[in-house]
């Protein structure tokens, strides 16, 4: 993946020097509690609202909260990533948080730049086609088993889901209508007796989500979706496989067939070598 020059980015950790200067000695760099709002997970607001450093971190942990921040675009593409401010915001010394940094990377979620610093990655759209063929493939068979044997309680359960998105969707609550769009797919799978798909699926998906939360940031989306899962759902409830197996493909084709369409509005957030690519 070919980053845009060093002077694209804010550099808060890497070396910096005018060309030809000799790099003369600073004073380190004073650190400053980040506002609350800044890092919205609920941990992090209670530690800062107290003012008190927030309890250690396991490397699991920190690891885990980022890729949520980066995955819900908390954290932006090419965005500066410090160590310092890292653990300074987990009340941690470096070493968990290095630690975290380096799977990030070889997850695709940071890059590090040499002698520059960390950054956010760009949304990696070849990930994001591989996991569209992956989901594609596994959801419109499971959907197809799950309208062959749902059952009463798994009837009351999926009606209420939608009913929740529905509620959801009404308040424009972001955070919750990604959450209930992870579970009503995992009920999905749980339905057609095959609930381990799912975790295969989240574990292929990530760079996917990054661009559905991107569409989620247009009211309207969040209507679309919820409007699909009806279908989707109606159709399990009736036992109608064929028309459940259509629905399913049409509504994980919808994000993907707009993914043009996101990146030119978010041009920043993707691979411009892929973006290039795809120009030529």
């Amino acid at each position: 993946m070919r980053m845009p020059a060093s002077s694209a980015f804010l550099c808060s950790d890497g070396p910096a020097a005018a060309s030809g200067a000799r790099l003369a000695t600073r004073e380190p760099a004073k650190l400053t509690q980040p506002p609350v709002d800044r890092y919205p997970s609920i941990l992090v607001i209670k530690s800062l609202a107290m003012a008190h450093p927030a309890a250690r971190h396991s490397t699991d942990q920190i690891y885990s909260v980022l890729r949520t921040d980066i995955i819900s675009g908390a954290l932006k593409p090419r965005e500066s990533m410090s160590e310092a401010r890292m653990a300074l915001r987990f009340g941690v010394s470096r070493t968990p948080v290095r630690e975290a940094f380096k799977r990030l990377v070889d997850e695709g979620f940071l890059v590090a730049v040499p002698q520059v610093g960390t950054f956010v990655a760009p949304i990696d759209l070849a990930a994001v086609h591989d996991s569209q063929f992956v989901r594609e493939t596994l959801e419109c068979r499971t959907v197809v088993l799950a309208a062959q044997c749902i059952g009463d309680a798994d009837r009351r359960r999926l009606e209420a889901q939608i009913e929740e998105q529905a509620e959801a969707v009404r308040r424009q609550d972001r955070s919750e209508i990604f959450r209930l769009d992870e579970v009503f797919h995992a009920e999905i799978s749980r339905i057609a007796g095959h609930r381990a798909v799912w975790s295969m699926i989240e574990g292929v998906k990530a760079q996917m989500d990054r661009v559905r939360c991107l569409s989620l940031e247009t009211p309207s989306w969040s209507e679309v979706i919820l409007h699909e899962h009806r279908i989707i759902a109606a159709c399990v409830m009736k036992h109608d496989a064929k028309g459940a197996e259509a629905a399913m493909r049409a509504h994980l084709r919808t994000v993907f067939a707009t993914i043009d369409t996101i990146a030119k509005d978010h041009a920043d957030a993707f691979d411009d070598s892929r973006l290039e690519h795809d120009a030529s």
